[in-house]
């Protein structure tokens, strides 16, 4: 299988655009657009029933303590754990492209409930977690929710965008599912997939 990600490309930066969050000189941070890319793909294994869609990032700390605090850094020797950033299971076989801003179009405050319609069923991505103790963002956040790392960590992050061919049509999870659910569920049930990761990060020191 191929993979393309419009205006992504192999090692290079996400551009702003598709991120949650873009640098800010004066705050760090400020809310970005949150465009998803265009995603397209080829090359598809015979016997393919369904697909799935998926964007993560493997490089998230797993001790929040110094996230974004003024004064520290968040140590690149720290251990690091998954951020699922983009769920979208039973994509229809007949399906080989997701227009750019389809699935999202600029941050949603509180978060898009989990949905389906005939681009398939979309998961709860790892923003409910984050977001949880901000009183004017926490939610549920389903779909896509773009890149928006640390502005104080020492390594820049990866984005690993992968479409999953399976010979399933359906995946069996309920109405609400994580990223780790999509995994498990995935399970004995992949023909083949096709990557690209992209690289992004708020650190001026870094950028």
């Amino acid at each position: 299988m191929d993979i393309q990600v419009k205006d992504i490309n192999e090692g290079q930066p996400v551009p702003e655009h598709f991120a949650f969050g873009v640098y800010d000189p004066d705050n760090h941070m400020a809310l970005g657009r949150n465009l998803n890319p265009e995603v397209t793909w080829s090359g598809v294994p015979e016997g393919t029933r369904s697909f799935v869609v998926m964007i993560k990032d493997p490089d998230v700390p797993s001790e929040a303590g110094d996230v974004n605090q003024e004064g520290k850094t968040v140590s690149k020797k720290i251990p690091r754990v998954d951020f699922y950033h983009w769920l979208l299971v039973d994509v229809p076989a007949t399906v080989a492209r997701i227009e750019e801003g389809k699935e999202s179009n600029g941050v949603v405050p509180k978060g898009k409930s989990p949905s389906k319609d005939a681009l398939g069923k979309r998961g709860i991505n790892d923003y409910t977690d984050f977001l949880a103790g901000d009183p004017e963002l926490a939610g549920t956040y389903a779909g896509y929710d773009g890149p928006c790392p640390p502005w104080n960590d020492e390594i820049v992050h990866r984005y690993i965008f992968t479409v999953f061919a399976l010979d399933v049509e359906h995946l069996d999870l309920g109405d609400e599912f994580r990223g780790p659910d999509v995994e498990k569920a995935m399970e004995g049930h992949v023909l083949d997939q096709a990557s690209v990761t992209a690289t992004y990060t708020l650190n001026p020191d870094l950028r």
